[in-house]
């Protein structure tokens, strides 16, 4: 998570940033100065204070340089030297990082300057919540060091900051070139998907990949990309350090549980500029099956191919950021697919058919729903629901636990090998897919979506019956015949009870 920084593109960047840095008429909040100081528990409550400053005056970054002066920024150099510091037997880094909460990002850099050897810390700012070090939360007040705590109005502030915050506006990468810029973004893709002609000149590229703020001007000269250009059109998402995380891992497994892996890789380009070839992997990973089709054999996929990437492409745009460690992951297993990402859903997963969407990422879901990978209104779930009924599928899962959402899409399995709970959320989304067409669960319709014969009514019955007692529909009209008896999902009773769903 930290290191040193030997090679010479980035030794120059440093060497600009120490200068930049040294520009600064006072140490700031976001900014301090030592020459030897270095006591390891005072650098863990810096990081905190810094960390929580940069959130609080909306800055990239903080930072804390050792070998310059305090009042005249003189280049005097440090014999701080973070990478042999031991705490106890521990690393000073490997120790920090312990006891920061949550484990933000901070990496030491040793430089050369002007002939004079100096640390450089580079520290994350907060996002989503106070940093705190063994505990306890600080903050800068002018050029000092104090608990967050004994100053209710910067905490009140701070937690203002963090809500006005999205992600996609945070950055990725600053102080790059333009030509940096163009050579590890793929911005060919970005034209190519968005139907837009590739601008002849580097400023005009530069210009278009500005307006959709996948990049923005640099304070200190040349260009920033915010986490919204990087995630979405990396060469490499490995190369973005913040966001390395956040690749799609795809894992393969022997049979129907985790004990054998048969393949594992994770991704490697954007969101957006790698999503076909994404999908394109998974797909040939996925089993198929062999049916006969007027005396001919053909091959189908096991999952429907539209249903897989409506659920990889919410997996991407829904996951919360914010959890450090954690990515979206797909698993093919023998008899399903599971597709999971970091974060609890906004949306109760019992109303994703008929809920308008709601995102964490607003910007990202908009940008992905102009090229398409994404639909427009919400109606990716829809569909998915619809894929499953088409192919006589079991009905898909969506579950929430230990702060992940996952789908499930099962493998074929005839109604008999089904059990109770696959019968009902089969009736219940059934319903909800009927009701959003402006249309009515019958005895009928859940026939046709089971396949069950005419003369088998009362299967069907039983069917109704069963998610009728667990409260997932109700009767449009109570009062109605038997044969007229129409159903609906129960948050859209028409008698306007407030019986939910056990």
């Amino acid at each position: 998570m930290n290191g040193i920084a030997w090679a010479g593109g980035n030794a120059e960047y440093l060497v600009g940033l120490v200068h930049e840095l040294r520009k600064q008429q006072n140490e700031t909040e976001w900014l301090e100065f030592k020459v030897d100081d270095a006591e390891p528990h005072s650098i863990g409550e810096y990081i905190s204070a810094l960390s929580n400053s940069a959130a609080l005056h909306s800055k990239i970054k903080a930072y804390m340089v050792w070998g310059l002066t305090d009042l005249e920024h003189a280049i005097v150099g440090t014999h701080f030297r973070p990478h042999s510091t031991k705490v106890g037997n521990e690393d000073l880094e490997s120790w920090l990082l312990k006891l920061l909460e949550p484990k933000i990002l901070f990496t030491f850099h040793e430089v050369n300057v002007e002939g004079h050897r100096l640390v450089l810390l580079e520290t994350q700012r907060a996002t989503r919540r106070p940093v705190s070090f063994s505990g306890q939360e600080y903050i800068r007040i002018g050029q000092y060091k104090k608990k967050l705590r004994d100053f209710p109005e910067k905490e009140r502030e701070l937690w203002r900051a963090f809500d006005q915050t999205p992600f996609e506006d945070g950055i990725a990468e600053e102080r790059v070139s333009a030509q940096e810029v163009l050579r590890i973004l793929d911005y060919p893709s970005y034209f190519d998907l968005l139907k837009a002609p590739l601008p002849e000149t580097p400023t005009g590229i530069l210009d278009a990949l500005a307006s959709d703020e996948l990049i923005c001007p640099c304070e200190a000269g040349g260009w920033n990309i915010t986490n919204l250009g990087a995630i979405l059109f990396a060469k490499e998402i490995s190369n973005f350090t913040t966001l390395k995380r956040k690749v799609m891992r795809v894992i393969m497994y022997k049979g129907r549980d985790r004990t054998q892996t048969l393949k594992e890789q994770d991704g490697t380009r954007g969101y957006a500029s790698g999503f076909q070839a994404l999908i394109s992997y998974i797909n040939g990973l996925l089993p198929s099956n062999e049916i006969m089709e007027e005396a001919l054999r053909k091959t189908v996929p096991m999952f429907p191919e539209p249903a897989v990437r409506e659920l990889v492409a919410n997996a991407l745009i829904h996951q919360d950021f914010s959890l450090t460690g954690a990515g979206p992951m797909v698993e093919i297993f023998e008899d399903r697919i599971e597709i999971t990402n970091p974060g609890t859903p906004l949306v109760d997963p019992d109303r994703f058919v008929d809920t308008p969407p709601r995102s964490r990422n607003e910007a990202l879901a908009s940008l992905l729903r102009r090229i398409g990978i994404c639909e427009e209104r919400g109606s990716g779930w829809d569909k998915v629901v619809f894929e499953t009924e088409f192919y006589q599928l079991p009905a898909p899962l969506a579950e929430v636990a230990v702060g992940n959402t996952r789908v499930v899409l099962y493998a074929h399995r005839s109604l008999a090998r089904m059990d109770k709970a696959d019968k009902v959320r089969a009736v219940y989304l059934h319903a909800c897919l009927r009701c959003v067409s402006r249309q009515y669960l019958t005895n009928t319709s859940v026939r046709e979506r089971f396949r069950i014969k005419p003369e088998n009514i009362a299967m069907a019955s039983r069917l109704i019956r069963d998610a009728v007692e667990l409260g997932l529909i109700v009767p449009f009209d109570p009062e109605a015949g038997p044969k007229q008896m129409r159903y609906v999902p129960y948050w859209a009773n028409p008698r306007g009870d407030q019986d939910q769903a056990s």
